[in-house]
């Protein structure tokens, strides 16, 4: 009797997790199915388009070589214009999200109306590209690096409030029971149960997002927001591809560098 038990049980979990492995394998096959039928959808699968394209290819490669750093020293200003907007936007977002996040979190929001108003907020605020804003608080503020900076930090709200929640509630809930069955305040609660906890985390997430600042920021120079992507536009638009190319460079050149450095903050801070 116990042997035939013990093998109706291996069976039963056997039958379980072939039903878990042909589930994921469905799963598989119709995210690959939508990935293919995108893929069709925006034409990628037009191979005349590629072969009319690739003589224009050709050319443009052929006048971004070799790259023209003649100007370099007109790109200083405006790097250094870049890595502030993505500090200062970086560092207004980190203000703005910290206290939405506390709110957006049901582990430690007021209430569910509050709860859902507020994720209703932080989804409204990452659903506009940074781009589109730039060209709002360009037209609102002026040209420079100040509508970057607003911009940057309005969209990344959205994004690192919503990462910020998702850390706060996952914590532990323990240590919230206990302080709260102290008598501790509500302050006190999120100051000495719930940010110990997801400090790491927060201090990842931020570090992510200014790495992400400092390649948005080059784009938002584009529509008028300073920085090294207004001296990118300019060379596009007197059709320069050779300065284009050593300005893609020395973007690159910079973000290995920013990568580089949230690298080692986040293994300095961990």
């Amino acid at each position: 009797m116990e042997v035939a038990s013990g093998a109706t049980r291996y069976d039963t979990i056997l039958a379980s997790a072939r039903r878990e492995s042909k589930r994921q394998g469905i799963l598989v096959a119709v995210v690959m199915a939508v990935c293919v039928i995108a893929l069709a959808i925006t034409g990628f699968f037009d191979a005349r388009r590629f072969i009319e394209g690739g003589p224009a290819i050709a050319q443009l490669a052929s006048e971004m070589v070799p790259p023209n750093f003649a100007r370099w020293q007109h790109w200083m200003r405006p790097l250094l214009d870049t890595l502030a907007m993505s500090i200062a936007g970086t560092a207004l977002a980190v203000l703005m999200s910290l206290p939405l996040s506390l709110l957006a979190a049901p582990n430690i929001s007021p209430n569910a109306m509050v709860y859902r108003a507020v994720r209703t907020l932080l989804a409204a605020l990452r659903s506009v590209p940074e781009i589109i804003l730039g060209i709002l608080f360009v037209a609102a503020v002026g040209f420079g690096a100040l509508p970057g900076v607003l911009a940057l930090a309005l969209h990344s709200v959205g994004m690192v409030g919503k990462f910020y929640a998702e850390a706060i509630e996952h914590v532990d809930p323990k240590p919230l029971e206990a302080a709260r069955a102290a008598g501790a305040s509500g302050f006190q609660v999120i100051t000495h149960a719930v940010l110990p906890q997801v400090l790491p985390q927060l201090a990842d997430i931020t570090i992510y997002r200014w790495e992400y600042h400092f390649r948005a920021s080059a784009v938002l120079g584009i529509v008028g927001a300073g920085g090294i992507g207004f001296e990118l536009m300019a060379a596009l638009r007197l059709i320069k591809y050779d300065e284009v190319a050593a300005i893609l460079l020395t973007i690159l050149a910079c973000v290995v560098v920013v990568d580089g450095i949230g690298a080692r903050l986040r293994k300095t801070l961990k």
